[in-house]
């Protein structure tokens, strides 16, 4: 089992970027954190990297549900969906399958909210 989903678009980044910020938000999710690695390596450590951007999305109710489930699931919140540019010049978003970052909870509703959420995640990669 792969540990994300992932679709390839010949759209410029910041484009992506917009577009996958509002499937998710059709789904239910909103952008909680928002990570620019290529800005953040070059202050840190004035690495030149390409355009990557990691956007922490939390379906509210959906994470509400799971942390009555399992109180520590909280370390593995928000679901985070990558925007990177690729080397064929390409857009690539992915997001992690919620489903498999849960094995390792032993606890079957656990699991089965996992996949509500990994349609949901799922479906908005799909649509763009």
């Amino acid at each position: 089992m792969s540990y994300y989903f992932a679709k390839t678009l010949s759209i410029p980044f910041e484009e992506v970027v917009r577009r996958a910020t509002e499937a998710l938000k059709r789904e239910g999710f909103g952008i909680i954190t928002e990570i620019d690695v290529k800005d953040t390596l070059k202050k840190k450590i004035n690495v030149d990297f390409r355009n990557y951007r990691i956007l922490g999305a939390c379906n509210p109710v959906l994470a509400h549900e799971a942390l009555q489930l399992e109180d520590k699931v909280g370390t593995m919140l928000p679901c985070n969906v990558v925007v990177q540019e690729t080397v064929e010049g390409k857009t690539e978003v992915a997001a992690i399958d919620p489903v498999a970052s849960m094995q390792a909870i032993d606890n079957p509703l656990l699991k089965q909210a996992a996949e509500r959420v990994q349609a949901k995640l799922r479906k908005a990669i799909e649509t763009l």
